[in-house]
């Protein structure tokens, strides 16, 4: 009998350079089956994204998910699980990011960033939580977060929100054997860093580089794999050393 892959749904693959594609793709190497959204995503990346993924041997499902829509989260959960079956992984790797500080940032664009950022990441946890059908000690939540905050206002304290769901999730959800978890993978060039702040970044980093899609990926794919259920509440900074003494 050939063995049931396991169901991981991650949110923020609409591109190729990123970190949720790079852990799709892991994911799917590693035996899971995957569902992926992101919004507005460029269809020509999606069908060459899902012929990779097959593949690699996975059964896949995508789509085109607006999560500052509040009944989006749980749509797609409610989706996935009836094209592909119990989710027994979240990988929130979504993100809205636009620079601005307190003197500039707009009234929407705080309400978008909490919409995106913060409560679409309730309801899916939520909505996740409660399908959850994959056995004790099984179920899996891991969120990218960051601690950037100095003229990145919206972005910052939306994060910063979500941190407190997830870690408020591990003490929620553990009797169902849920583990939730986050991670700040640091700096990662996705295409925004210049050659000037590349240097920079990396003169910040103890192993002077900066950090790679793969990099938060592997984490990733250790907190989601059963040998990693013993890891729960924390938030994991995988950034090679960012910011400390060099």
């Amino acid at each position: 009998m050939t063995k049931q892959r396991p169901i991981v749904l991650i949110t923020g693959v609409g591109r190729r350079i990123s970190i949720g594609t790079e852990i799709a793709r892991q994911l799917a190497a590693e035996g899971w089956d995957i569902a992926f959204a992101n919004h507005g995503p460029d269809h020509g990346f999606v069908d060459e994204f899902t012929l990779e993924l097959h593949r690699l041997g996975a059964t896949t499902f995508s789509a085109d998910a607006d999560l500052a829509d509040p009944l989006a989260p749980e749509t797609l959960v409610q989706a996935v699980t009836e094209q592909l079956g119990p989710i027994r992984a979240l990988v929130s790797s979504h993100a809205q990011s636009v620079d601005s500080s307190i003197h500039d940032t707009s009234i929407e664009s705080f309400d978008r960033h909490f919409a995106i950022n913060t409560r679409a990441n309730w309801l899916l946890i939520k909505a996740f939580a409660e399908r959850y059908a994959s056995g004790p000690g099984l179920g899996r939540i891991v969120a990218l977060t960051s601690d950037h905050t100095t003229h990145n206002l919206p972005y910052g304290a939306s994060k910063g929100a979500l941190d407190r769901i997830v870690i408020a999730a591990a003490g929620e959800l553990g009797h169902l054997g849920i583990t939730a978890n986050l991670v700040n993978p640091g700096p990662v060039d996705t295409g925004w860093i210049g050659p000037e702040l590349r240097e920079a970044l990396s003169s910040e980093t103890a192993l002077g580089r900066l950090g790679t899609q793969r990099d938060a990926a592997n984490l990733v794919s250790f907190l989601v794999s059963e040998r990693g259920g013993w890891i729960n509440g924390q938030l994991l900074h995988s950034n090679g050393g960012f910011h400390l003494p060099v």
